[in-house]
């Protein structure tokens, strides 16, 4: 005998979209291209001489694909110097203010150590510090220390700044974590080390990446602390690199806009490189 088999088609069923949900579809679409409107102004001016720009403007398409300002910015400011430094310290204090975080919300959150609620409050309070307070304080502190004009000093600074929103953030995550299983660990003779390796870090590495992307974009982006503690042009970031081209009375636009165009990008590879992973983490502290 031999059987037959038919495939049966299910018909899928007709999304029905309120009008309400075209309309919010819509104001997204505008929100979305507002918020890309600096960017294609800041593309379309990136490509033109400055002859192009004076006499058409800055909404107007290229005349001719120009690579001047780029290459002017590129050469003046020593760019490659500049990427490496950025990618250097912004780099070294994401790492940092990772494990620094990481530790002291262990220590917070699942060692209940005593006065943890006051700690917590004063680190939230640190939080709330304008970096224009700690200014002339941090000066005075690096220059006896002998790290002024070092990028030492800028790794430090923002190490210690980065982990205090951190140590906030997954403190009160850790705070939450499920006692059963750190009691079971200790029955089962595991120490503190073995339970934060084997059990904590695991859980929460989602977490740990998604700040890791953020402290990087957050410490490429600073401008007024590297300003003040960089000196010498060899030790200054992009940020610092792009400020140099505007003057008192004079600013060359093309120049300008196409240095704050590759100045971006290499955080917009980065973060499309761990995109996956900081989707996953924040999906994974929402599901938890």
């Amino acid at each position: 005998m031999t059987a037959v088999t038919r495939k049966v088609r299910i018909p899928r069923a007709k999304k029905n979209r309120a009008p309400g949900d075209w309309l919010v579809l819509a104001l997204l679409i505008i929100g979305g291209l507002i918020m890309l409107f600096p960017f294609i102004v800041l593309l379309l001016n990136a490509f033109k001489t400055t002859t192009d720009y004076n006499l058409s403007g800055p909404l107007s398409w290229p005349s001719e694909f120009s690579t001047e300002g780029l290459m002017k910015f590129w050469n003046r400011v020593n760019y490659p110097e500049k990427l490496w430094n950025s990618i250097w310290t912004s780099g070294l204090v994401a790492v940092f203010a990772v494990i620094l975080s990481m530790f002291n919300s262990f220590a917070l959150g699942i060692g209940r150590v005593k006065g943890r609620r006051w700690i917590i409050l004063l680190i939230m309070l640190a939080n709330m510090l304008p970096q224009e307070a700690m200014l002339y304080p941090l000066y005075i502190m690096f220059k006896e220390l002998g790290l002024y004009n070092s990028q030492w000093s800028i790794v430090i600074i923002f190490t210690v700044i980065q982990s205090a929103f951190g140590t906030y953030l997954l403190s009160s995550v850790y705070g939450t974590f499920p006692k059963a299983i750190l009691e079971a660990a200790t029955i089962d003779g595991a120490s503190r080390w073995t339970i934060f390796k084997d059990i904590v870090f695991p859980i929460s590495r989602p977490t740990l990446s998604v700040m890791l992307v953020f402290f990087f974009i957050w410490t490429w982006n600073e401008y007024m602390i590297p300003m003040a503690f960089l000196i010498d042009n060899s030790t200054q970031t992009i940020p610092i690199a792009v400020s140099s081209l505007t003057g008192d009375r004079l600013m060359d636009v093309t120049t300008t806009a196409a240095a704050s165009l590759i100045s971006i990008v290499p955080t917009l590879i980065f973060y499309l490189i761990f995109q996956r992973t900081l989707a996953r983490g924040i999906t994974t502290g929402a599901v938890k």
